[in-house]
């Protein structure tokens, strides 16, 4: 894609790592993304308080590069509660109570892989190592979840995975949930691996369908014959 001088300096205002700029350029100029913009400033300019912070917002795709992605894990949007989001999927920063999903996540991996159950929540370690923790919403208005859904992340984000399905092979996507399931339908399953299962939220997870998935072992497993280093899912103390 060509760009104009004021194309390339409306994209270097963009805070994005930049394998992930130049493949997604043609989105980020585009109206829709015009119009997320304008969204977002709307809600600031409402004096509405907005997760995770503008510098984080992107944190998912600059602490994972495009050509790191080993592994996808697909959320819904942010946690809604103070200094919780920081940008990925799942994840909530140090010093913070773990949310009951991640809890049930470190159980699986636990039971899967024996990997002991971590004291944190910040799963930035699985990010560095090419584990692509991207929610399907990157934005969410404080105390009111899915408050951002159905205003252009949803496409950025489809936009995402379809460079991956088309630039990238042997990657894995872990699609917990109908939600996350829905929008990996754009997947080749003949270039990647799909794992599916029910979602670690208590609610879904107790009626059965999470717990015994194994998705992290099998992940691993399908990285090593595709031969790929695969991922060290223990997370620091």
């Amino acid at each position: 894609m060509s760009l104009t001088e004021q194309q390339q300096a409306q994209l270097d205002k963009i805070q994005l790592d930049a394998s992930w700029k130049e493949a997604l350029s043609d989105f980020l100029l585009s109206p829709k993304m015009d119009d997320l913009k304008q969204f977002l400033m709307a809600e600031k300019h409402a004096d509405k308080v907005i997760y995770p912070p503008s510098s984080l917002i992107f944190n998912a795709l600059n602490t994972t590069p495009l050509n790191r992605v080993k592994v996808v894990i697909l959320g819904q949007d942010p946690y809604h509660g103070p200094n919780q989001a920081h940008g990925l999927s799942f994840s909530v920063q140090k010093g913070l109570a773990l949310p009951p999903s991640l809890r049930n996540i470190f159980h699986e991996l636990n039971t899967d892989l024996g990997v002991p159950v971590s004291k944190h929540g910040d799963l930035t370690r699985w990010a560095e190592q090419g584990v692509l923790l991207l929610n399907a919403v990157l934005t969410v208005e404080a105390g009111q979840p899915t408050s951002h859904q159905k205003q252009g992340w949803e496409d950025f984000t489809d936009h995402v995975i379809d460079v991956l399905n088309e630039q990238c092979e042997h990657i894995v996507f872990i699609l917990w949930g109908a939600y996350a399931q829905r929008k990996g339908q754009r997947i080749d399953p003949n270039k990647h691996l799909i794992l599916k299962a029910a979602h670690p939220s208590p609610l879904a997870a107790n009626r059965g369908g999470f717990f015994g998935c194994k998705v992290f072992s099998k992940a691993n497993n399908y990285l090593k014959q595709n031969g790929i280093e695969p991922i060290n899912w223990q997370l620091d103390a």
